[in-house]
């Protein structure tokens, strides 16, 4: 039982040891409890803090897990751009902690059981999840990568993800710990019983069931490919390697019948619409396993606008469909405001030599007669995105990326972790290839059909079971992000107006005031 909040030099050791703990529920090492742990340190540090002082605790706690997390940065772009986006997240948390902090002190004042054990943990976490969707979504299209959800791939909590989404998985851990911290801080049985029902109901809660409307058999590549950003290498050094992996496939008996081989984003990294060499190889692959490649390039329609796309290639045919990717990465795939930061790191901005464009073909295509949903890279942090796969009819989804950029950083795990959840989300198993890994194959209720070792070329061949069902994380699609930002503001409201209703009861009147000094005064006769 922790009667008193903690002083104010514990609450930062303390938020800074939650942070690193959050950062440990995420991979690697993705020991998930630690989510709740690290979480539940966090807002034990922000009992009987003020508003600024709050602040100040987010902003350890998120600076310790922010800038461990995403250290992954600074390999090849050095530190600037790594401290910038920390400093951003950084400041995100520290707001959400300064808004919680004023909650927990408007709770402290609340005799209700009602309240300490049921809106006061239901309004925390709408406050920590709010920060993570507005953070998801400005600037420049947000960054999500660090959404409490994410820590659960692969905990019992994850399956909850194709009822309630990503958001409302994130709002189940932080709505689970806070109530245990109101436990923790004023021990009651009732409570305790029902916080014990509610993890074990939602621990038990069974992935949403997915039904088959046949399968499709993958070949999928992993060329290893030198493909970094700053990488040197000759032009078609990437597809080359591609080739190699996909070639080695033809003597495995299960190559017959192939139905889609996927390689990954660049992997063919000379245009094919405009190399009658990578038309001619891309054909020569296609005609020898007579399937289609669906392979990622960058393709270039028109003067000073390029694309990361991906491309259905038949030998034959050419192209026979291409998606274009919708969520290109600022200050990697495109320079936002780009004069404005040239004034300030003009050698940083200058490394981001072209501007992609936006993408706006559908993310969902047509191969070998199976609608096929999409993703490039950054694009499976979108949920949206994913969701509008599955509306617009996708079976299966591939999940095209190159982590070349990181070496042999935790960042392709994290980001599989990622691609893993989708798949429970939106009930499609999803194709996860790399350059240089990790390249998976995630079934829809988020199991590994198949994996490649990272950072050696291969192929994976699977029979994918593709799929209809519309889950109902999908059909409530924002919704739930819409409900807790709601409740947060609502929450938020509604607090500052009590607190000013019982100071406006408590405050004496100036007439009360006038007669109290009055009677204090001596009698002058």
């Amino acid at each position: 039982m922790i009667k008193n909040p903690p002083p104010l030099w514990v609450a930062v050791v303390l938020a800074s040891v939650g942070g690193l703990l959050l950062r440990t529920s995420f991979p690697a090492p993705a020991v998930w409890p630690f989510a709740f742990l690290g979480l539940g340190l966090i807002l034990i540090a922000l009992r009987g803090r003020g508003f600024w002082t709050g602040i100040l605790v987010g902003i350890v706690a998120g600076a310790t897990l922010w800038g461990s997390l995403i250290f992954w940065l600074t390999l090849y772009l050095g530190p600037i751009p790594w401290l910038a986006l920390c400093g951003l997240m950084t400041l995100w948390v520290g707001l959400s902690t300064g808004l919680i902090a004023v909650v927990y002190r408007w709770n402290e004042r609340q005799g209700s059981a009602w309240i300490r054990f049921a809106l006061t943990p239901t309004l925390i976490a709408a406050l920590w999840c709010a920060r993570e969707t507005l953070a998801s979504s400005w600037p420049y299209g947000g960054f999500s990568w660090a959404r409490l959800a994410y820590s659960q791939a692969e905990s019992p909590l994850g399956h909850a993800v194709s009822w309630v989404g990503v958001a409302g998985v994130s709002y189940l851990v932080a709505f689970i710990t806070a109530l245990g911290v109101a436990i923790l801080v004023a021990p009651k049985r009732i409570p305790m019983l029902v916080w014990g029902g509610l993890v074990v109901g939602i621990v038990l809660l069974p992935n949403f069931a997915i039904n088959s409307v046949g399968t499709m058999r993958i070949l999928v590549a992993q060329g290893n490919s030198n493909a970094g950003l700053f990488a040197q290498h000759e032009p078609g050094d990437i597809l080359t390697d591609h080739v190699s992996a996909t070639l080695a496939a033809q003597d495995d008996p299960l190559a017959q019948g192939i139905d889609a081989i996927v390689w990954p984003e660049n992997a063919a990294d000379i245009d094919p619409l405009r190399s009658s060499v990578a038309a001619a190889t891309l054909s020569e692959v296609s005609r020898t396993f007579d399937a289609p490649v669906v392979t990622g390039t960058i393709t270039n329609p028109r003067d000073n606008e390029y694309f990361n796309s991906s491309l259905v290639w038949m030998h034959g045919h050419g192209v026979l469909a291409q998606y274009d990717k919708m969520r290109p990465v600022p200050f990697a795939e495109y320079m936002p405001n780009r004069e404005f930061f040239r004034a300030l790191v003009p050698d940083l901005v200058d490394l981001v030599g072209r501007d992609y464009s936006f993408g706006t073909r559908p993310n969902v295509v047509t191969v070998s007669g199976v609608p096929v949903g999409v993703s490039i890279c950054f694009d499976i942090t979108d949920n949206m995105l994913t969701s509008r796969m599955v509306e617009n009819g996708a079976q299966v989804i591939f999940a095209q990326t190159n982590n070349a950029d990181f070496g042999t950083t935790d960042e392709n795990l994290q980001q599989l972790a990622i691609a893993r959840l989708a798949a429970m989300e939106s009930g499609r198993t999803v194709v996860n290839d790399s350059t240089v890994g990790t390249t998976a194959i995630i079934s829809a209720d988020g199991g590994t059909l198949a994996q490649l070792h990272p950072y050696r070329p291969g192929y994976l061949i699977s029979d994918v079971t593709l799929s209809t069902t519309v889950t109902p994380a999908v059909r409530i699609g924002r919704s739930v992000e819409l409900l807790i930002c709601g409740f947060a503001l609502a929450g938020l409201g509604a607090v500052a107006w009590l607190s000013r209703r019982r100071r406006s009861v408590n405050q004496p009147s100036l007439r009360d005031r006038h007669h109290d000094v009055r009677g204090d005064k001596p009698n002058a006769r």
